[in-house]
């Protein structure tokens, strides 16, 4: 089993910067991949961006391509969403998700996570 905690969503104003994180704990290791998805009220989830530990590859969706970095601390298994530039329209709720063995082309894929966290509401206002 696979514990997964978001943090550090909240309120900031067009062109603001915000960092949240994914913590990971349980049943980890190396094969693992994190993935931040987003969903806002009456849209499809969508994928926001991956990072697989196993070669530390990242991945980004198109609308937050430039603007969003992830990384992830090995020590902590823990994974970082940094947001710059905001827009209103980044305004969602972003979930973090935990999954294993992964190929990169997949990584934008919700159906390949297993585990869920509960989300944290980022706003943007304008």
């Amino acid at each position: 089993q696979v514990q997964v905690v978001e943090s550090g969503g909240g309120l900031v104003q067009t062109g603001g910067s915000l960092r949240i994180a994914c913590a990971a704990s349980g049943r980890t290791s190396r094969n693992a991949a994190m993935g931040w998805f987003r969903q806002a009220p009456g849209k499809d989830r969508e994928f926001i961006a991956a990072f697989r530990w196993s070669g530390r590859n990242t991945a980004y969706g198109d609308s937050v391509e430039g603007r969003f970095t992830i990384s992830g601390d090995t020590a902590t298994n823990t994974v970082y969403l940094q947001m710059n530039n905001l827009k209103p329209e980044d305004t969602a709720v972003y979930y973090c998700a935990v999954g294993f063995g992964l190929i990169l082309s997949s990584l934008s894929l919700s159906g390949q996570y297993d585990y869920w966290g509960q989300g944290t509401q980022v706003t943007v206002s304008s």
